[in-house]
């Protein structure tokens, strides 16, 4: 059976990653899809290994542009000042190992030799089944016996995900439309991508044709670059953007049989973790109580991150709580019941 964790960005799906980590029969593959050219992860024409193996390599353009003007993204966890590491931060950084090998090996350099070796040597074949054989692969040489993958901002392509993987089980993870897309907003690659792909205006920028968009352009305070990430454009954007996100997935979702799917909400996570996962051991056939896992998962949590929409301007709180409106509502979620 494939199993993924879907959600939007900031949505606390790091979190069930690590939490689904502790079980012995799992391995949690962190951030794999978002690593890949969104123009072909899904292509539906069988590659060759070799094809897969470039894939794998590829940098993200966002997150290398983030660090390279001394930005964090935490989901890089790459190892950057270790003695010996093979990239460093201003690098054009492969995301499958800036995100995903890091937290499966110690030494994720030699993972990633390995894995590309691994994926040069497959045949012409879909990439559905790359991954899989990618997947089952890893899930053998670290001794589990099934493998999820969890990449943020997943929901927003679910329907391509379910296409790819038509028997997979899917685990939603929502959590408050505002206090996500707030969240969002303090994650300097979300606020990128978001300024981007909204286009939220600059006074010198009025299309994507104004920007200088190579990720090996030296750092430089007054690129339109450095500029977005330095700025704090309004509340509501990041809100239209996560209500977007959540319209496309549950318009995909129609298409799932209810066994394919189980809605969990992040607060209920929080305040009842040996519950919730409990309800997800269920759903994916984990055996719960194999090992302790879930009473070592539940010792994670640290509570609910600080709420930020209450200390927003009202006019901008409202302007944000509008923007998320629609979105909340399509995963049954009443603005008055929410956060302050």
């Amino acid at each position: 059976m494939d199993r993924f964790v879907v959600g939007t960005g900031r949505c606390g799906s790091t979190l069930l990653s690590r939490m689904l980590a502790e079980s012995p029969q799992i391995l949690s593959i962190f951030e794999f899809m978002n690593g890949l050219d969104m123009t072909r992860r899904f292509s539906p024409e069988p590659v060759p290994g070799a094809e897969l193996a470039h894939l794998l390599s590829r940098e993200h353009p966002f997150v290398t542009m983030v660090l390279r003007r001394g930005y964090p993204v935490p989901e890089i966890v790459y190892p950057f000042d270790r003695p010996g590491a093979r990239y460093r931060r201003q690098d054009p950084l492969p995301y499958l190992l800036g995100c995903a090998l890091p937290r499966l090996a110690d030494d994720p350099d030699a993972l990633f030799d390995e894995t590309l070796a691994f994926a040069e040597g497959r045949p012409l074949q879909p990439l559905a089944r790359h991954y899989r054989e990618l997947f089952d692969w890893w899930t053998r040489r670290f001794g589990r016996e099934l493998w999820i993958e969890r990449s943020g901002s997943s929901i927003d392509y679910l329907g391509s995900l379910a296409e790819l993987f038509p028997e997979a089980r899917f685990v939603h993870l929502h959590r408050d439309g505002r206090e996500a897309a707030l969240s969002m907003r303090e994650h300097h690659a979300f606020r990128l991508a978001i300024g981007l792909s909204c286009q939220v205006p600059d006074d010198r920028v009025r299309s994507l044709d104004d920007l200088d968009l190579d990720p090996g352009r030296a750092p430089d305070a007054s690129d339109a670059i450095s500029r977005m990430l330095a700025a704090r454009p309004a509340a509501s954007w990041f809100g239209r953007f996560w209500a977007a996100q959540i319209e496309r997935g549950m318009l995909a979702r129609r298409g799932l049989a209810e066994d394919r799917w189980l809605e969990l909400r992040f607060e209920d996570l929080v305040a009842r973790p040996e519950e919730a996962l409990r309800r997800i051991a269920a759903f994916l056939d984990l055996d719960p109580a194999r090992g302790g896992w879930i009473r070592r998962a539940a010792g994670l949590i640290c509570g609910l991150p600080p709420a930020r929409r209450g200390g927003l301007p009202a006019g901008e709180r409202e302007r944000l709580d509008e923007a998320c409106r629609p979105g909340m509502r399509l995963v049954g979620r009443e603005l008055e019941e929410e956060a302050p």
